[in-house]
């Protein structure tokens, strides 16, 4: 095929993907999304004698470029990596005090918002996108043991991030719990299920699926 098919190829595979990819990544602006897509197929299609075999890991690569020029053009790149992985009604997600009660998903993504843009982003790379670590390496620009390397570290930040809140919220539900019964004593009986301090869930709270 001739490189104008190629892309002509990969433009009718993969322009559902690319918009996914940026519109996660944008919280669904439409109007910003359609403008990044557009500008991704842009330089693709000037630069169509380079797309490889399986151009959508490459044509991540180049969308996270025009999400990056975009964000500094329109001044929003502050608001953007404050809202990343981080905006509630984006996710369809409700913060509540109790750990029990509180969505899984909720603990990563709000350990995720806690972590850099490049650990952020390697990581949606394979959960959101679903790529394996060579598809990363096209994606970020990179060799495939550095892309190893970065989601590995990647990885271990957010699993110390969720134990750091973990261990806050625990801290803070003790010292709600105690002291509260008689006259300023602690009481000495056994605690009930969904106590706050004994870190059990109440029983008829429901557990949601969430989604990471």
């Amino acid at each position: 095929m001739s490189n104008d098919e190629i892309f002509a190829a990969a433009y009718r595979e993969h322009y559902w993907a690319v918009s996914r990819y940026v519109a996660r990544r944008l919280d669904g602006r439409t109007s910003e999304v359609e403008e990044v897509v557009a500008e991704v197929f842009t330089v693709a299609w000037r630069r169509r004698s380079d797309l490889p075999a399986s151009p959508l890991p490459w044509l991540y690569g180049v969308a996270r470029n025009c999400l990056s020029n975009a964000v500094r053009g329109y001044g929003r790149r502050r608001r953007l990596v404050d809202r990343l992985g981080n905006d509630e009604s984006a996710h369809g997600r409700q913060i509540v005090e109790s750990p029990g009660a509180e969505q899984p998903a909720a603990w990563v993504h709000d350990a995720l918002a806690r972590l850099s843009p490049a650990d952020q982003e390697v990581l949606r790379l394979t959960a959101w996108e679903e790529l394996g670590v060579d598809e990363v390496a096209v994606a970020l620009g990179c060799g495939n043991r550095a892309a190893a390397m970065r989601l590995h570290r990647a990885r271990h930040r957010l699993r110390a991030e969720i134990d750091r809140m973990r261990i806050t919220v625990s801290h803070g539900a003790a010292a709600s719990g105690t002291g509260t019964s008689g006259a300023g004593a602690p009481s000495t009986g056994a605690p009930r299920a969904g106590t706050p301090g004994t870190g059990t869930p109440p029983r008829d709270t429901p557990k949601e699926q969430g989604h990471g």
